[in-house]
């Protein structure tokens, strides 16, 4: 009849089962490292990414499950796919942008900040709680629908809420930059003196970053090409420019912990003026 809703089609094709287990196998593990080193070290700004993992993990146990259901999936495995793995990069970012403004306090470099070290990590933050609550709002809405009308509006504050992200990591990547230019042109007393390989730091900020905001624009193309798209008709995409580069992102800070820079015994030995900033 001309007044039915449309079904909503959750897959146009069958999930891979065995490339889902394999993420959740590797996420899983990496999420394991990541909860051992953030006890052993209290780097609480570091729980954000830490949750995030576990949402890569449990997203991609909801693919696993899909799987076997084609072609008659269930809604409830693809919710848990849609919302984690929707999310998981967004709690990425919270901590990379508190990362940056430690580094910054640790260096003592305040005046080489484009942003007062005060505001930048509230700042970016903002930007990503906003990108949080619109992502999870418009999935919410994109796995409920039950007309047209719905998925439409569901994809477009979900691609709003990439837009919100997108603009505020391209902003972050570029207060990085400069505010690595800076250093490097005048050292400060900490930039000489500290022992910790900072440098190394900025630049897995900057691959971290790079990955996430590949990741972001193939998930604004994808919407913007609506469930008939290419994106969304081929599994391989998802894996390609979303899951292998998200992974990267998690095993990079297993393999170079913030801690290794940003630590609170190394923030120990900064001036008290310079920890005000962090609140």
């Amino acid at each position: 009849m001309a007044d039915e809703a449309p079904t909503f089609v959750f897959y146009r094709y069958q999930p891979s089962e065995a490339a889902a287990i394999i993420f959740v196998v590797v996420f899983a593990i990496s999420t394991l490292i990541h909860i051992k080193v953030l006890i052993q070290k209290r780097t609480w700004y570091f729980i954000p990414f830490v949750v995030g993992c576990i949402f890569e993990a449990v997203g991609y146990v909801g693919r696993a499950l899909s799987s076997p259901e084609y072609p008659n999936f269930t809604k409830n495995p693809y919710i848990i796919q849609s919302i984690l793995l929707l999310l998981g990069p967004t709690l990425f970012a919270a901590s990379i942008y508190m990362v940056l403004g430690r580094l910054v306090v640790l260096l003592e470099a305040e005046s080489y900040s484009m942003i007062r070290p005060r505001w930048l990590t509230k700042f970016f933050v903002l930007g990503d709680v906003l990108s949080f609550f619109a992502q999870g709002g418009g999935g919410g809405m994109l796995t409920q629908a039950k007309s047209e009308d719905d998925v439409s509006r569901g994809e477009n504050i979900i691609v709003g809420g990439l837009g919100i992200q997108i603009l505020f990591f391209g902003f972050f990547i570029i207060v990085t930059m400069v505010f690595h230019r800076r250093v490097v042109a005048r050292p400060t007393r900490n930039a000489l003196a500290l022992d910790t390989p900072w440098k190394k730091l900025l630049y897995v900020l900057y691959i971290s970053s790079g990955l996430i905001m590949i990741r972001s624009v193939y998930r604004v193309a994808e919407y913007l090409l609506g469930s008939d798209g290419e994106l969304q008709s081929k599994e391989v995409y998802l894996y390609c420019l979303d899951a292998l580069p998200m992974l990267i992102v998690s095993l990079a800070y297993n393999w170079f912990h913030p801690s290794q820079v940003v630590s609170r015994e190394k923030l120990r030995h900064i001036s008290v003026t310079s920890l005000e900033v962090l609140g």
